[in-house]
């Protein structure tokens, strides 16, 4: 039985996600418990209006603060100890929980879970990884929003911790790695890059070069590291497309009679390509790097979305994801003298 710490009070939409996803989780796996965190009244009033015939495996521990999506991480740190999100995160560092899930203030989730949980050994920073769709199967990114200001020594450790994810995660053996720049040519790129690609260059990870952002969805290299501003710009923009394009194909359908009637003949395909571009549905990213599974849902993500990030913290708790990045990169570390 795998057990997830739940920030029920996270995010733009709040419990209005967190307790809708939560029930439908508990009622589509058996192997599941769930830890519902935040303001207990509105936790169980909220319950009791879902259809939940595994509620037995929800529970809830009160927290008597919430951590604002403007709130400065710091300030969450060290005013907000009883915040929802310090709570959840506190129940996994005591082993209450194997994992934990937020759609909570990004920069304070990550401060927070770094301050409490640690990081491993040789790491620097920790970074948010997602796993994005493309023509072909997926790609992971990162990071995505955790670290503006890296060094070239950071985003090795970046390429090594997706590397290693994606060997923990997948068992696919020698990943394909490759670094997020204006250019594939040499000599594109600011120094910091051309420094970072000198480091993968010389090391054991299967580097294949720059890449350009066209390749997270239209390429097949299975890793792709930048800094957080180049990722979530990225992230954010492959979004908004999604929802342009089907946006589009709604008013073009409801533009006439017979377009309406072209729309009904033509729904099993419209609902295929409207299921491919849901970016819920690869919702919830690793904040790897740390001392346990802590998994960032999007801020403004549903109950179907919030879902989706659960169960991809369900996923890697039940893999060992951790420890098997932990005693990959301790050897990689020693290997390549990693500062």
């Amino acid at each position: 039985m795998i057990t997830i710490a739940i920030d029920a009070m996270g995010g733009d939409h709040g419990l209005e996600a967190t307790i809708p996803a939560s029930a439908t989780v508990v009622d589509s796996h058996q192997q599941v418990k769930l830890i519902l965190v935040g303001l207990e009244t509105q936790i169980r009033e909220k319950l009791d209006q879902q259809r939940c015939a595994n509620r037995d495996r929800i529970s809830v521990q009160p927290a008597s603060e919430i951590v604002a999506m403007d709130d400065p991480p710091a300030f969450s740190i060290r005013k907000k100890k009883d915040s929802s999100m310090r709570v959840t995160i506190n129940l996994v560092k005591d082993g209450v929980a194997d994992a934990c899930v937020s759609a909570g203030n990004t920069g304070a989730l990550m401060g927070t879970a770094k301050f409490v949980l640690g990081t491993i050994r040789g790491i620097d920073r920790p970074a948010i990884c997602a796993i994005l769709p493309r023509m072909t199967g997926f790609t992971y990114v990162l990071d995505l929003g955790a670290n503006v200001d890296v060094s070239p020594e950071i985003l090795f450790q970046f390429g090594i911790m997706g590397s290693q994810l994606i060997e923990s995660y997948e068992g696919k053996s020698s990943p394909t790695v490759g670094l997020l720049n204006i250019g594939v040519e040499e000599g594109k790129g600011d120094e910091t890059i051309k420094a970072a690609s000198e480091l993968f260059k010389n090391s054991s990870l299967n580097y294949i070069g720059y890449v350009e952002a066209d390749d997270v969805f239209m390429g097949d290299t299975d890793l792709i590291v930048c800094d957080g501003v180049l990722g979530n710009v990225a992230l954010k923009a492959s979004e908004g497309v999604a929802q342009f394009i089907m946006s589009v194909i709604k008013q073009e359908f409801m533009g006439s009679m017979f377009n309406k009637l072209s729309a009904l003949v033509s729904r099993p395909t419209l609902n295929a390509v409207k299921n491919r571009l849901d970016h819920r549905r690869y919702n919830g990213a690793n904040l790897i790097g740390l001392n346990a599974v802590v998994v960032k849902s999007h801020g403004g993500t549903d109950a179907v979305g919030f879902r989706y990030a659960i169960e991809y913290a369900m996923k890697s708790a039940g893999s060992g994801l951790v420890e098997r990045i932990s005693q990959r990169i301790a050897t990689r570390m020693e290997t390549e003298a990693i500062q």
